[in-house]
């Protein structure tokens, strides 16, 4: 088995908003672009209301083996059923995930929720965080990690240090990519 690279990826605002009842508080098609582009054939972890909070014409995301973490056993008969494989934690996941690559050079990509990427980096199980930075004010109820900067440093934004690209929906927005240290 080859051991792939291990990453995160979200979208979030300044203040660290990533959700707010179960679903993207704004609307940037050039984010969703960016994800569908960078986890294209990568297996993909999430939690389960993240896997609920998906469209069903998308599950599962097409071209990615979607691993969903669920700690409710009766549900992976049907979330099989859905196209998922399941995990009953977030280290089985990788397991599996780890499972559905051939080639090191590969990315696992954890794509949510708020406790699955909080659980992540408090293991440490990702080197990488490839965030959006959505330069809007809104209210959420979910949260994404704070990336400590004594164990995460930014390597890159495609858009330079304080500088925004715009939507096509007029919202601010940049590409951030972090690395663990």
């Amino acid at each position: 088995m080859s051991r792939g690279a291990v990453g995160l990826i979200w979208a979030q605002t300044p203040d660290g908003v990533i959700g707010a009842a179960g679903g993207m508080p704004w609307r940037v098609p050039e984010d969703l672009a960016y994800f569908k582009t960078v986890t294209a054939g990568c297996p993909v972890i999430m939690g389960r209301r993240t896997w609920e909070s998906l469209p069903e014409r998308f599950r599962p995301l097409p071209g990615r083996v979607n691993v969903v973490v669920t700690r409710d056993a009766a549900r992976t008969g049907e979330l099989a059923e859905q196209g998922a494989v399941t995990a009953s934690s977030l280290e089985k996941a990788l397991e599996t995930a780890q499972a559905h690559i051939s080639d090191a050079r590969s990315t696992i990509w954890i794509m949510g929720g708020g406790a699955v990427y909080a659980e992540a980096v408090e293991k440490d199980l990702a080197g990488m965080a490839s965030v959006t930075v959505i330069n809007e004010r809104v209210d959420g109820d979910t949260y994404a990690p704070e990336l400590d900067p004594r164990r995460w440093e930014l390597i890159g934004s495609a858009q330079g240090a304080g500088n925004w690209d715009i939507s096509e929906t007029g919202t601010p927005y940049r590409f951030e990519t972090y690395r663990r240290v």
